[in-house]
């Protein structure tokens, strides 16, 4: 399983699993910094956006589009840890590109866009086909319009993806948007160029029937697996909300599917019974396949970063180094208000609450000198407990205004800096010796971080910070060790 990756790097995290339910992360399609060069100054939520991941005659292919860049491109590798391939570019349009190969050994790629050209309803959106050599690696023959939606005034039609079964050609895309009204509708074939008819009782999934009140929202982006016990799955995107906000932003789902014949088409029927997705369910009819504890506390002492960790943008320069059991980051101008490569090192934080703590020591040299830890969801969202030439302070940022909500005196070197997060409310604290922590500001207002209030596609990410401000430094920060911790193991 691929997701979407935006400015982050390593971007196009991919997971494995052997029973639909416990993920490992082993990878990423991008992992070298001249594969797929996001440009300087890239936008929040721009760059990879959504990756379909296929498999063909020992070939993994991974499909996608960079925004703001080349557009649309796929890489390949025999095995999905890696190494993948340099990107080979397509001259498509559109984003979210699916790969889907027929009995007779072609293989057709099918894009989001209009290219009619003819908008009689606003936000008319579609899906194309055309049949891509994947020996000359390019698009070859005429593209076809293939949908424009599943009715009249339907908006956004996005993710399509292709399948064959009984005969019968099956299209599902997203359509709605990627908020409250996403949903997935189905569309149905009997020859791969079309015509695709819209399935009369589209969406065959959404939760936008369930109001805005109900805890998962924002459902669609579906793609179907069949497991070797002739099980069927869905995986999708999806929303929590908790305390009337989405703190974690967008999430992957899994539900079960049932196929069942109408009018001679086979049609999805995703968590049959229920209609939408449950917060419980039984689990696929896989062998139990549990994985080893998840990283949690970082001592730093490998010879590579591990795979959790992430950088905002590309790193074309390497700024950081494990040594010595530490992480040395180098103190450099960018900053996290800006659309740059900061001296950040970051993981995705994945519950609703959660603890991460860090050991940090560090010597300013001058007064824009900092160091600490930051919790980010964009470059206007994000709040940081950093380390100065003669204190420590929070800062916290919503919708681009700065401010400080808390500073005392410190002037040692060595700090230990922890962040509690308890869904929309955050705490701040710092000791100098491990255990005995002091809280610094208060409660923290954590959404502003949320969904609700940040906007964008990535989720929050918690991390290691240091900065000169805008002025050159040779300085360096060490970090001993990064800790984090699920504080909610019984719901999530």
């Amino acid at each position: 399983m691929v997701n979407s990756s935006f400015e982050w790097f390593p971007g196009m995290p991919i997971h494995h699993s052997k029973d639909l339910v416990n993920w490992e992360l082993i990878g990423y399609g991008l992992s070298r910094p001249n594969q797929v060069e996001l440009p300087v100054g890239l936008k929040d939520s721009r760059g990879i956006y959504a990756v379909t991941i296929r498999h063909h005659e020992g070939l993994f292919y991974l499909i996608t589009t960079c925004v703001n860049c080349k557009n649309n491109f796929y890489v390949t590798a025999t095995n999905p840890a890696g190494p993948w391939s340099d990107p080979v570019w397509l001259n498509s349009r559109g984003i979210d590109p699916s790969l889907f190969w027929d009995e007779d050994g072609k293989c057709y790629y099918t894009g989001h866009a209009n290219i009619t050209g003819v908008n009689d309803w606003p936000e008319k959106n579609g899906a194309w086909i055309q049949e891509l050599d994947t020996k000359q690696g390019k698009l070859i023959g005429e593209p076809k319009q293939i949908t424009h939606g599943h009715a009249k005034n339907a908006r956004w039609t996005e993710g399509p993806h292709l399948y064959k079964k009984d005969g019968k050609y099956l299209l599902l895309v997203a359509e709605g948007g990627t908020g409250f009204q996403h949903s997935v509708t189905l569309h149905h074939s009997d020859n791969v160029w079309g015509p695709y008819i819209p399935y009369h009782s589209n969406p065959v999934m959404s939760h936008r029937q369930l109001g805005q009140d109900f805890p998962i929202h924002s459902v669609g982006h579906a793609d179907l697996i069949q497991t070797q016990n002739n099980e069927w799955w869905a995986v999708m995107l999806g929303k929590r909300k908790n305390e009337n906000f989405s703190l974690l932003a967008r999430e992957t789902f899994l539900t079960p599917v049932k196929f069942e014949n109408e009018e001679s088409y086979p049609i999805p029927v995703f968590n049959p019974g229920v209609g939408h997705l449950s917060f419980e369910q039984k689990r696929p009819n896989l062998p139990w396949t549990p994985l080893k504890k998840a990283l949690e506390k970082d001592e730093f002492d490998s010879k590579d970063l591990a795979l959790e960790w992430n950088f905002l943008r590309t790193p074309y320069t390497k700024w950081y180094a494990l040594e010595k059991g530490n992480l040395n980051v180098q103190l450099r101008p960018e900053i996290l208000d800006s659309l740059v490569n900061p001296s950040y090192v970051a993981r995705r934080i994945q519950h609703h609450k959660f603890e991460a703590s860090t050991h940090l020591v560090f010597d300013a040299k001058s007064a824009k000198e900092q160091a600490g830890i930051a919790v980010y969801r964009n470059s206007t969202n994000h709040i940081q407990l950093v380390k100065e030439k003669n204190d420590l302070v929070l800062f916290a940022t919503k919708k681009g205004k700065r401010t400080e909500t808390a500073r005392i005196p410190f002037s040692g070197k060595e700090v230990f800096l922890k962040i509690e997060g308890d869904n929309i409310r955050a705490t701040f604290s710092y000791a100098t010796s491990e255990g005995n922590y002091t809280t610094i500001g208060g409660v923290q207002d954590l959404a502003i971080v949320s969904d609700e209030v940040a906007g964008g596609f990535s989720g929050p990410y918690v991390g290691i910070y240091a900065t000169s401000n805008g002025e050159k430094s040779k300085n360096i920060a060490s970090f001993k060790w990064f800790d984090y911790k699920n504080l909610n193991k019984e719901n999530e």
